[in-house]
């Protein structure tokens, strides 16, 4: 796992009240178990196929691009972002444009710096700006109308408004409280179920999560209780400090430290987590994960590709836009980003499509509200858990 010596995703050029997303430090490890569909996955990248044994249907309705005189597309995106070397050549030999990625930190971090170098734009596409930050970024002007032609079904985690012509979704997934199966039986005490539990008697000094200002889950969980709470979110908050929940400063640090499932070998047998986390707990040799996902207690977070205005190669960032839309690409992402294909049609790694279910209803804040507010409730959140 990753060191802690500072908060998580807190590199120089850190602002406050821009919490870290899940990289370097605040970003789960790669599995060390391979995930059943994998091997599949990597195979179909080389071979063009899809998971039918078909030729892969194309999701994009644009020809694609050829590079003219520019043939660099520089990426600009956070210090997660994973595409195989294999995916990449497959780029290059349908545009004849080559992928240069400029890592900038988190998602906050990220937007931050295309606002601010907006007039003299630092690469060509973007990928990474979240839900939490979609809002800052399309209304700055750093983004340029793409109107990216979607997969059958993806549309329903596209932006509202003018910004849905800027951004493309990509890839999502639910950060959600998590538990170990294994504690709550030894203990015979009933599993919790919604965010109300977490409060309670019986369940103090359980709960483990990475605090908002320093990190992205730690932010969508604060989110979570906001669209559950409403302006009642803040007196949850003291009930959840005062029922002695712990905050940590990453993802890491509560999920690999703190928790007393999965990776972790600590007291704590809830966390803050993803719906996507328990089939990297399932032991060798066994067939279920030994930590479980509470699908009530979820605020989804969308992940969105776009072009810069100003860009050096606009056509050939439009290109890689839509690539990041393809069949092949989009099947990569559970195992590469650890995130959710926008594409339904995908098949998702045997664990996966078993164990990693997503909310049937994530409690969720409109990203105009998030964008208007953020640094309010950060500010207020900071103040409600150092008392």
């Amino acid at each position: 796992m990753h060191s802690h010596h500072q908060p998580p995703g807190m590199p120089s050029h850190h602002q406050p009240g821009m919490p870290s997303r899940r990289h370097s430090s605040d970003r789960r490890s790669r599995p060390t178990r391979v995930l059943a569909g994998v091997t599949v996955l990597a195979t179909l990248a080389l071979t063009g196929c899809s998971l039918g044994g078909a030729a892969a249907p194309s999701t994009a309705t644009n020809p694609p691009v050829r590079c003219g005189a520019v043939t660099e597309v520089l990426l600009v995106t956070h210090d997660s972002f994973a595409l195989s070397e294999q995916e990449r050549a497959r780029f290059t030999a349908l545009t004849g444009c080559t992928l240069t990625v400029l890592a900038s930190g988190d998602a906050g971090a990220l937007t931050n710096k295309l606002v601010l170098t907006k007039s003299s734009p630092i690469g060509d596409a973007v990928f990474g700006i979240d839900n939490t930050f979609a809002s800052r970024a399309a209304s700055e002007g750093v983004l340029a109308d793409i109107s990216p032609a979607l997969p059958s079904g993806a549309a329903i985690h596209a932006l509202s408004g003018p910004a849905a012509a800027k951004l493309a979704p990509i890839d999502y997934g639910d950060v959600c409280v998590n538990v170990d199966l294994a504690w709550f039986a030894a203990k015979s005490l009933p599993l919790p179920t919604t965010l109300d539990d977490l409060i309670q008697p019986a369940y103090r000094g359980l709960f483990v999560t990475p605090g908002a200002t320093t990190s992205s889950p730690g932010l969508a969980f604060l989110l979570a209780t906001i669209g559950a709470k409403g302006e009642g979110w803040q007196d949850y908050w003291r009930a959840l400090m005062a029922n002695d929940t712990k905050l940590t400063s990453g993802w890491s640090d509560a999920y690999a430290v703190d928790f007393s499932g999965g990776e972790g070998k600590g007291s704590r047998p809830i966390v803050l987590s993803y719906a996507s986390s328990p089939p990297f707990t399932i032991p060798q040799g066994a067939a279920a994960p030994t930590t479980k996902a509470l699908l009530d207690t979820c605020f989804r977070q969308v992940e969105y590709a776009g072009v810069l205005v100003g860009a050096r190669n606009p056509e050939g960032a439009r290109a890689f836009v839509q690539f990041m839309l393809s069949a092949q690409v989009q099947a990569s992402i559970p195992d590469a980003m650890y995130m959710f294909p926008v594409d339904p049609a995908v098949q998702l790694p045997a664990d996966w499509a078993r164990w990693a279910a997503v909310s049937p209803r994530p409690f969720t804040v409109a990203p105009e509200q998030i964008a208007a507010q953020r640094d309010t409730w950060l500010r207020q959140w900071s103040e409600v858990t150092s008392r």
